[in-house]
């Protein structure tokens, strides 16, 4: 099936795609307070994976990335970030490419291109869980969200890239200031330590967090909260600068 310029990936020569690298994302929301990823399921198949693409000839590779996750949420104004690249041979698996393939009736050989061996450049998103609109690749049937540990078994690597995903998150909460995309325009402080927490596996002291979050200087305090008592409505705040 041809892309809106015109390149048909299903075509056994994969002209006008780079051969032997993929894209693929982690797409993280935050939702009931649960961290969750964005999954691709290609029912016919049985299979699960992380939505992922193909970088043309005459594209960014982050531009490639950034095209990805916008056409599986919606969403143009997203965090991204890249954290690894995933090129093990023993990644190379092409079993489950050919059953998506045969259950969407794509003929192939096996020099067909997309049953090469393929290094992954890996991205991880931040999103905002009620704004994504999450929609299915061509070959895909379904793309929805799992909680981190409702996910079903994946394709090749993809459950070590998540990991992966998520402990870079870990590494840098407070550098890449992770709430920010992940939380709606205000929120409460309990919903950032919320955040926190959840990415982070373990709970934090309120007073201690608070104090180190106010200190870093990127939050602005708002209005407070209607809760119907006002003595104890928690304060509204929102982030003043962007995530380098």
């Amino acid at each position: 099936m041809a892309d809106g310029y015109g390149y048909d990936k299903r075509a056994a020569d994969g002209k006008g795609f780079m051969h032997g690298i993929a894209i693929d994302a982690v797409i993280f929301g935050f939702h009931d307070r649960q961290l969750k990823v964005l999954l691709l399921e290609y029912s016919l198949a049985g299979i699960f994976a992380l939505p992922g693409g193909f970088i043309r000839e005459t594209e960014n590779v982050n531009d490639a990335a950034l095209r990805v996750v916008r056409e599986r949420t919606g969403l143009g104004n997203i965090f991204l970030d890249q954290f690894y690249v995933f090129g093990d041979y023993g990644r190379f698996d092409n079993r489950p490419l050919k059953a998506i393939m045969q259950a969407g009736g794509t003929a192939f050989d096996e020099n067909h291109w997309l049953l090469q061996r393929f290094i992954t450049v890996d991205y991880y998103a931040l999103v905002d869980f009620t704004k994504a609109v999450p929609a299915p690749d061509e070959e895909s049937d379904i793309c929805r969200w799992y909680d981190l540990d409702t996910i079903p078994p994946l394709i090749q690597d993809h459950k070590q890239i998540i990991a992966k995903a998520l402990s870079t998150l870990q590494d840098g909460l407070d550098k890449k200031l992770i709430g920010f995309n992940l939380l709606p325009d205000t929120f409460t402080m309990a919903d950032l330590q919320a955040v926190y927490e959840t990415i982070l596996g373990k709970k934090l002291q309120r007073t201690v967090f608070q104090r180190k979050m106010l200190g870093l200087g990127i939050l602005q305090r708002i209005a407070k909260k209607h809760t119907g008592r006002a003595h104890k409505a928690p304060y509204l705040y929102r982030f003043v600068s962007q995530p380098a």
